[in-house]
């Protein structure tokens, strides 16, 4: 309230947290957040989307969620081995947390209290893909109203980057490009609801992408306020 800042935390143990991209509160005072990659910092490869382009390209899988505790000012690895982890949001009991792989398409739950658990070996009793195969790449996750969970997708995905998966040696040489080269997806205005059991419950379109790369929803009773990357308003849409 007093307009200052402090720092709470920028690191797990020596590892620094190069790069926090969503963060959630819960009662008790913790605190999780995504830290998408601990490969590509924006502060050293021009910038969120180009470091977020080339984490998704290369594929190396280094996301993960942490957690910080005031309490004791800790932080912990809840779960690590995500491509790209972009957003985070707690169940309503706050047992658990949906977390965003955006780099395949999908959406984690993943129990609070798991302890570094490597999401790449796949999933477990502390960890299941509740969303999987996404039309686009998810960018947040938003507690709305009813009990709803809102997601944005920044980009539609793009059959050139699809094609690549199986392709290591033609991924590590698109990232070698000059980025008017790269392969970007066009601009679609996107959002979905869903329910904490992975039932969509509402999805809104526009293939204009007359407002791009649409990353967020904050609902009201009256208003959907839509959050962009690159917009240069914020969007509302009436309910």
């Amino acid at each position: 309230p007093q307009g200052q800042m402090q720092v709470l935390a920028d690191r797990v143990g020596d590892d620094p947290i190069r790069y926090a991209d969503g963060v959630v509160v819960a009662r008790n005072g913790k605190i999780y957040l995504s830290d998408a990659s601990t490969r590509f910092a924006p502060k050293d490869w021009g910038g969120t989307f180009e470091a977020s382009v080339l984490d998704i390209l290369e594929q190396s899988a280094t996301g993960r969620v942490l957690e910080y505790d005031p309490a004791s000012r800790a932080v912990r690895v809840v779960a690590r081995g995500l491509s790209f982890a972009n957003g985070v949001a707690l169940s309503g009991d706050e047992q658990h947390l949906f977390v965003n792989e955006t780099g395949k398409y999908r959406v984690w739950k993943i129990a609070v209290g798991a302890q570094d658990l490597d999401i790449a070996q796949g999933g477990n009793a502390q960890a299941q893909v509740l969303l999987d195969n996404l039309p686009g790449y998810p960018d947040n996750l938003m507690r709305g109203l009813d009990g709803k969970i809102w997601l944005g997708f920044a980009k539609p995905r793009n059959p050139t980057i699809d094609g690549m998966a199986g392709k290591p040696w033609l991924r590590a040489l698109t990232l070698r490009l000059p980025r008017a080269l790269w392969p970007i997806p066009k601009a679609y205005g996107h959002v979905i609801a869903f329910t904490e059991d992975g039932k969509v419950v509402a999805d809104l379109q526009d293939p204009t992408g007359a407002y791009p790369e649409t990353t967020a929803i904050t609902e009201t009773p009256e208003r959907l306020y839509v959050q962009s990357l690159h917009a240069k308003g914020l969007g509302w849409l009436k309910k």
